[in-house]
């Protein structure tokens, strides 16, 4: 039998810790701080913009599968010239205050290494996005946006449904068409002379 002096038994049901939430600001009122403090603390991807945070899906085997294959390709062509490091996410950039994106995959060049932070990088080359079925519009209109603003030189857009490549290239702030295939062909980088990979080739690499 239980002490009278024994303090009172707290039942708590199941569920998400609701008052962990309430530590924060609400979404709108949130600061980078805010997210990069969350984002450390957690194995989900998630991006930031004007205060809020959106939570991003966890990716698919096959979505996983088509990055590790860019980014392998990717890596041992930047390797093998020396040309600067690639990695993918997750991996938080920021292109510009107040706005965190989480590409798949990331090239930053030898000659902007040194801007990169230990909480996060900013000043990237060239970014790779595989197009993800919850929400197409994140990676063909918004991210395009988000990265022409802060003039990221190369965007690749993978495609899955489509099994399209497009590869755009900026100038004057805006992206245009560099390279695209749809099925079968190559793709060939306009940043990274003589990079280029199988179209085919890659959205096998969905099946394992």
């Amino acid at each position: 039998m239980a002490s009278v002096n024994s303090p009172p038994f707290t039942s708590f049901e199941p569920g998400p810790a609701w008052e962990i939430a309430r530590l924060f600001p609400d979404q709108g009122d949130l600061s980078e701080d805010d997210y990069l403090l969350l984002t450390e603390h957690t194995n989900r991807m998630a991006e930031f913009t004007d205060g809020k945070i959106e939570v991003l899906p966890m990716p698919t085997p096959e979505h996983q599968e088509i990055v590790w294959f860019l980014m392998s390709a990717l890596r041992a062509f930047v390797t093998s010239g020396s040309l600067g490091r690639a990695l993918m996410a997750p991996l938080r950039v920021r292109i510009a205050e107040g706005r965190f994106r989480e590409p798949d995959v990331v090239f930053v060049s030898a000659k902007n290494a040194s801007r990169q932070g230990k909480r996060y990088w900013e000043g990237v080359d060239l970014v790779m996005e595989v197009v993800s079925d919850d929400c197409p519009k994140r990676d063909l209109i918004d991210k395009r946006r988000d990265y022409a603003a802060a003039e990221i030189a190369e965007y690749w857009i993978v495609d899955p449904r489509s099994r399209k490549i497009m590869i755009l290239k900026l100038k004057n702030r805006r992206y245009a068409m560099h390279s695209e295939a749809t099925g079968s062909g190559t793709v060939e980088s306009g940043l990274l002379r003589g990079f280029s990979v199988d179209v085919a080739a890659v959205f096998a690499a969905a099946k394992g």
